[in-house]
């Protein structure tokens, strides 16, 4: 436990606000967006839930034709997913008429995902002229974190 209250109460309140927020219908004409900038996601069943500057959020329902071996989600699966939020995230930073690459990623993994769906929710770190950090929570349907992805963006200029 932490020794400041006002810290607990802090984290406390945005525990709530994300566990309401994991159990939000998908945005339809957000996720309609992402599949057609980024055909992958459509792929592996990626929906997004919000995406603003400050926080995009996306959902992985779990598929059996996303796992290893016993039923766990594959881990590639849960970096392309906080991938795909992480890069979301960056380009709603970028100046207009930019662009932006992953060019540095790592991911921690902390528990293994079986059943339900896991949300990624990617917020900017840094937001600079070359480059943006993103930090990016994979968090599981009881909102345990699953994972978590810092990864470098480059900002790349309009040609």
């Amino acid at each position: 436990m932490n020794q400041d209250p006002a810290a607990d109460q802090e984290a406390t309140a945005a525990d709530q606000e994300a566990a309401a927020t994991h159990h939000e219908a998908a945005d339809q004409e957000a996720s309609a967006y992402l599949r057609t900038t980024m055909p992958f996601t459509g792929m592996i069943g990626a929906e997004a839930v919000t995406a603003t500057a400050e926080e995009v959020r996306l959902r992985l329902p779990w598929s059996d034709t996303l796992c290893t071996a016993g039923g766990i989600l594959h881990g590639g699966a849960l970096m392309a997913l906080a991938d795909s939020a992480g890069a979301w995230c960056a380009f709603l930073n970028v100046p207009a008429g930019a662009g932006t690459t992953t060019i540095e990623s790592k991911t921690n993994f902390f528990r293994a995902v079986r059943a339900g769906a896991v949300e990624a929710i990617a917020r900017p770190l840094h937001v600079g002229r070359t480059t943006i950090v993103v930090d990016t929570e994979l968090r599981d349907a009881d909102r345990r974190l699953v994972a978590r992805t810092s990864q470098t963006q480059a900002v790349l200029d309009p040609r």
